[in-house]
């Protein structure tokens, strides 16, 4: 396996070829923030929040698709990226209904964490205020899609790990949003397992536990975690 050095923010580090930029940075204990990431599944750089500057490159690039190559020269940390990033999550709250104060998710989100983390003590941009629907269909689980960010981790989990696809994207542009099945009810599913991976892997409070109220919707991370180890080692036979 072929090892490859490279430096982040001044600080020599050795990868594997296959590694990406995020993840050589987290082996060296560099934070740099991400939201739809999520450990145990593949990665789409859709947030773009993890952006880094890379010596020899005008643009800026994901640092959780992009791979290590030799030499390479990594900042994760500028007042350029701070800017983008800042920008960014003014933007996921600007274009959807995220009223922290009556969220069920209220002291759990990362969306939350995330803009004490930039400095977002105002939004800049004119809110959009969207007319998006709740829901209830289900008999364990709601999704409000007004808190959605389309991060795509319920996606992933539930076709990645739980074999069943029931999530998937529709529409374009400020339309996106997720469907169950072919745009169905949720409740309505055919194909849903109700096992909650999608609710545990959800970084806001769009996919919560009906009678959550404000503050309690904390997530079982280790719960997915054990899941992908779990088929790795082969502690459990298919």
């Amino acid at each position: 396996m072929t090892v490859k050095t490279l430096t982040i923010d001044g600080q020599l580090v050795s990868a594997r070829e296959e590694e990406t930029v995020l993840q050589a940075a987290q082996e060296a204990g560099v934070h740099i923030p991400t939201l739809c990431h999520l450990e145990g599944v593949g990665d789409v750089g859709a947030c773009r929040l993890c952006l880094v500057e890379i010596a020899g490159m005008n643009k800026l690039l994901p640092a959780c698709v992009t791979k290590v190559t030799e030499g390479m020269e990594v900042v994760t940390n500028s007042d350029r990226l701070q800017s983008y990033r800042r920008t960014i999550i003014e933007m996921l709250f600007a274009e959807g209904n995220h009223i922290c104060s009556v969220c069920v998710a209220n002291g759990n989100c990362e969306l939350q964490d995330l803009a004490i983390e930039m400095g977002m003590d105002h939004v800049r941009l004119d809110y959009h205020f969207p007319d998006r629907k709740v829901d209830l269909s289900h008999d364990r689980y709601g999704i409000d899609h007004n808190r959605c960010v389309l991060c795509t981790r319920c996606i992933r989990v539930c076709d990645e790990i739980e074999g069943a696809h029931t999530w998937d994207m529709a529409g374009r542009g400020t339309k996106s949003h997720v469907i169950t099945d072919l745009s169905q009810p949720w409740g309505t599913s055919q194909t849903c397992t109700s096992c909650g991976k999608c609710v545990n892997a959800c970084p806001t409070g769009a996919l919560f536990y009906q009678g959550s109220s404000v503050g309690e919707m904390k997530r079982d991370r280790a719960k997915l975690d054990f899941l992908v180890t779990a088929r790795e080692k082969q502690q459990w036979n298919f």
